[in-house]
């Protein structure tokens, strides 16, 4: 599977002013999101005091993406601390491991009745391989009293992940919403909640180009660490 945009996005954007010392990867594919978490909170990348992150699991049901997860782990600087767990999600709640104090997701979404002719890309791409529901149920039930569970949606998902996420008691702190270009609709919802319910909390709006592989100074910003041209 390709490294997508969403994956990078919501890896660079996810809050961890919390230092988080352990992180949660559901579904994690080939481990994008988890081996940016390591590199973002390890000593060499990040301003924080000390060096969080010191647990970092990852829960894949799809085998063939399991084995290239372990792979990439067992190849990063970060692998002492890297664990991919062949599970889906319900299998991995019956004997859970510790709390964490960071949960990611890139969860699958498209909830659309068509499926292709790749069984193992729908897998990772349809919603009803991993339901929101179960997803915000099972982030509620891991997480540390003061974690994050940070999760990238589409926009008109937005609305529907907040509702469940606020009857397992979850609350936004933080809200970006993502546009291809300054003219295309908003197109995705990156989303950071925790168990203190906000009132007031930042909602703002990322451009990624402004023409074609033209990218916005925000998003270069935000993501120049994860590629090697930018």
């Amino acid at each position: 599977m390709k490294v997508g945009t969403d994956g990078v996005l919501l890896g660079a954007w996810t809050p961890i002013d919390n230092q988080p010392f352990s992180v949660l990867d559901i579904g994690a594919g080939t481990g994008i999101l988890a081996l940016m978490l390591a590199q973002r909170c390890s000593a060499e990348h990040s301003s924080l005091k000390g060096e969080p992150a010191q647990q970092i699991d990852a829960i894949e049901i799809d085998e063939e993406a399991f084995e290239q997860c372990v792979e990439n782990f067992e190849n990063s600087p970060w692998s002492d601390r890297l664990y991919c767990y062949h599970a889906g999600l319900d299998e991995f709640m019956e004997e859970p491991e510790d709390e964490y104090d960071l949960i990611i997701s890139n969860p699958p979404f498209y909830s659309e009745d068509y499926k292709t002719e790749s069984e193992q890309r729908d897998l990772a791409r349809f919603q009803d391989a991993l339901p929101f529901e179960d997803l915000v149920e099972a982030a509620s039930m891991l997480l540390s009293e003061s974690g994050i569970f940070a999760v990238i949606v589409p926009y008109k998902e937005e609305a529907k992940l907040i509702g469940l996420a606020k009857e397992c008691n979850l609350f936004p702190f933080k809200i970006t919403r993502v546009k291809g270009t300054p003219t295309t609709e908003i197109k995705r919802s990156l989303l950071a909640f925790s168990f203190a319910e906000k009132t007031n909390f930042p909602i703002d709006e990322l451009i990624i180009e402004t023409a074609r592989h033209q990218y916005t100074e925000d998003y270069i910003a935000l993501t120049k660490d994860f590629y090697l041209k930018m």
